[in-house]
């Protein structure tokens, strides 16, 4: 029964952001490691107007909350996206964070078209915001003279793969490497998905498909983090719960408290 009430890889001290950052928030032609890139295996389980909020933990110490949604369907550059964010706020005395991250993904190909950090952490700022052709492998910084090159035609940022896993298979053995970050050196990412396990959250008591992801760094989701990744195991495929260990302040948990279903755009 389930029930709903109503980067880098030196800032390792952002250890509210991992919201997601599942998102791991970094990575992206995903290739299973039993066949090749099986590429969305359903139709978008989100859309314009869906919206979880969590409720971010140290240990037993509450210290934050995050929301992630999907804001509407906005053009870029003539091609239909998603318009999704993703924010996190909280913190402890002397250590608060205030971060938004915004990702446009492509409607038809679940890849990113656009990419904002709003990042305010402990004494660090920055805000940036990347326009990707993914038709000619290309990203420009906006506001600089920055551009570059991308490792594929279907980009993924930190936010967009989030969105991106929710519609893979996700079947309990499955393991894939994933190769489509923007940034080459942020590949790859691999997610295993260990288990099925009965939850209970805030928002009620969900039955869950537990992944685990690997990111080649020290960070939240490095090896030594053993980090575990909860979404529904329904079509939805909604975080519910996300856990890590954190170097000297031991565990963070994230856990869904409220949420609201989108209009799925067909």
């Amino acid at each position: 029964m389930q029930h709903l009430s109503d980067t880098s890889r030196s800032r390792k001290l952002s250890i509210l952001l991992p919201l997601l950052i599942v998102a791991a928030g970094i990575s992206g032609s995903t290739a299973q490691t039993r066949g090749t890139d099986p590429g969305p295996s359903i139709a978008p389980p989100y859309g314009p107007g869906e919206k979880a909020e969590y409720q971010v933990k140290l240990g037993a110490l509450s210290v934050g909350s995050g929301t992630m949604e999907v804001i509407g369907v906005e053009n870029v550059n003539g091609f239909r996206t998603f318009h999704t964010r993703l924010q996190v706020k909280g913190g402890v005395p002397l250590a608060r964070v205030d971060t938004r991250m915004d990702s446009w993904i492509d409607v038809t190909g679940l890849f990113s078209r656009r990419f904002e950090q709003d990042q305010h952490e402990l004494r660090f700022k920055r805000h940036r915001i990347f326009d990707f052709n993914p038709e000619r492998r290309t990203y420009a910084l906006r506001g600089t003279d920055e551009t570059g090159s991308i490792p594929t035609n279907r980009p993924l940022d930190d936010l967009s793969f989030l969105y991106y896993a929710r519609t893979l298979p996700l079947n309990v053995g499955d393991s894939y490497t994933i190769h489509r970050y923007f940034k080459e050196d942020g590949n790859p990412v691999v997610l295993n998905v260990l288990r099925r396990e009965t939850i209970t959250v805030p928002a009620g008591t969900f039955n869950t498909v537990v992944v685990q992801p690997i990111i080649q760094t020290d960070g939240l989701f490095g090896e030594g983090g053993r980090a575990e990744v909860f979404f529904t195991d329904d079509d939805r495929r909604l975080l519910v719960h996300l856990r890590s260990r954190v170097p000297v302040v031991g565990s963070l948990n994230l856990s869904l408290r409220t949420y609201e279903p989108g209009t799925r755009v067909r």
